[in-house]
């Protein structure tokens, strides 16, 4: 179901606001047709403002599997040796097996309901889950994407879609495991599905489709080229070096590293989203900052595969630019991405305050602000609160015990560091409200859909 935007003009008041160039005081926003027709600060509210405490730019999620939110807490029992991404890969495997669009679209919209609650108001879905049991295609070849679609009108999310080419099993085109068949696709009956991903998405406000080799592994040299045209006026997201494994593999296959092989054999720039990039040497770091390229940096997700850290504080030093999404969906949660993206730093470093731009500065509010412009510009979309731009707002509640007394950019502070998301009250996505009091209006069906869906799934 499509939800319908109201019409006429809508005026909230927040005490405090982050607006583009920073925080501000007593703001009235005026929203009309689901974007920001006029936003007016250092003024008295007027009678029948809805007023709020703090408002804050919603948080773009830059990178999704939905359906893996389905499986959070099954791959927690340790195996007979070492477990790694490798080994839960394979439980992945096993349990999106027995999936279909309904259930898929179950679980998405808990996962982007989720979303809204912690704090994100757009979600870049890299999705490769495309065929039937067996890997054979569904009549319509965007079968899935449509029930991605469904899932983000239920819930009221922003969607950009990141239909997943997914060809090979390893670097060298090594042909894909039977566990892939539902992801494998030549290049051809991709371009179609991008286009049918596109008619998918199509009453959705302001809904885009972008285009996602999956990695450097499941794609070949020819595909990567013939996606850069494919993708023209598009954003292009791609998996790198999020392994040792896949660096090490990488370097057997071509005698470059991945970052290294795809900064001298694509012609990426700031329309690129690097999911990761984890495992760089220091020229890579700096090669990589200088394209424009967002690094899609998931520290949640990161941490529970054993990853490792990116290596953030060298990154934004050389002028690099991040947004961070939620990945395998194990927990949702803007301010707790923020958080452990800082403390893996003092960690790595032996420090505090690493990713705050400079003596004096809020590393709460260098955080969000960054993340907010590289994840709208990895998503394709409007950074932040100006006019013009979707009314896609979250709100703190400042009575909050840990919000107590702070203004500006403390808020911040407060909010990543201290309270998390417990502070949200509310969230409005192009000016419709979908959450008060930190709960999704439609919790009680989408949590009753995502139980059912799970009992059979698990069975």
């Amino acid at each position: 179901m499509i939800w319908a935007q109201q019409t006429g003009d809508r005026h909230l008041f927040f005490d405090h606001m982050l607006l583009t160039g920073g925080f501000a005081r007593d703001v009235r926003l005026t929203i009309r047709g689901g974007v920001l027709a006029a936003i007016e600060a250092g003024v008295a509210a007027q009678s029948g403002d809805e007023r709020h405490g703090c408002g804050l730019p919603g948080m773009p999620n830059l990178h999704s599997h939905a359906f893996q939110r389905g499986m959070a807490g099954l791959a927690e029992r340790r195996g007979p040796s070492g477990d790694s991404f490798w080994t839960w890969r394979e439980v992945m495997y096993r349990f999106l097996d027995r999936m279909t669009p309904s259930d898929v679209r179950a679980v998405a919209a808990l996962a982007y309901m989720e979303m809204l609650e912690g704090g994100f108001t757009r979600v870049g879905e890299f999705h490769y889950l495309h065929h039937g049991f067996g890997g054979r295609p569904y009549a319509d070849l965007a079968e899935m994407s449509h029930a991605i679609a469904a899932a983000a009108g239920e819930s009221g999310i922003a969607l950009t879609l990141l239909p997943v080419l997914y060809s090979y099993s390893g670097f060298g085109a090594q042909p894909p495991q039977p566990a892939q068949m539902r992801f494998v696709m030549d290049i051809d009956r991709y371009g179609r599905l991008v286009e049918a991903a596109d008619a998918a998405i199509r009453d959705l406000p302001d809904a885009i489709v972008g285009v996602a080799p999956h990695s450097l592994r499941a794609v070949s040299p020819e595909q990567l080229g013939a996606l850069a045209d494919l993708g023209a006026g598009r954003p292009i997201h791609i998996h790198i070096a999020e392994q040792v494994k896949e660096v090490a593999d990488c370097l057997a296959w071509s005698g470059q590293r991945p970052v290294e092989w795809l900064l001298n054999h694509a012609p990426v720039d700031g329309r690129w989203c690097v999911v990761h990039a984890t495992h760089m040497t220091s020229d890579e770091i700096v090669a990589l900052a200088k394209t424009g390229a967002i690094a899609g940096l998931c520290p949640i997700t990161e941490a529970n595969l054993g990853d490792g850290l990116f290596p953030a504080e060298t990154f934004l030093t050389a002028r690099g630019r991040f947004g961070v999404g939620s990945d395998s969906n194990v927990l949702i949660d803007a301010s707790e991405e923020l958080r452990l993206l800082e403390y893996g730093q003092r960690l790595l470093h032996r420090g505090r305050n690493m990713l705050a731009g400079g003596e004096g500065r809020s590393t709460g509010a260098d955080l969000y602000t960054a993340a907010v412009d590289g994840g709208a510009t990895a998503l394709g979309a409007a950074s932040g609160l100006a006019v013009g731009a979707p009314a896609d707002i979250v709100s703190l509640d400042i009575g909050h015990p840990s919000l107590a007394g702070k203004s500006g950019d403390a808020l911040l502070d407060a909010y990543i560091f201290a309270a998390g998301r417990s502070a949200i009250d509310g969230v409005w996505r192009c000016g419709e409200q979908f959450v008060s009091g930190g709960r999704h209006r439609k919790r009680q069906k989408i949590v009753a859909d995502y139980v059912a869906t799970l009992g059979r799934l698990t069975a």
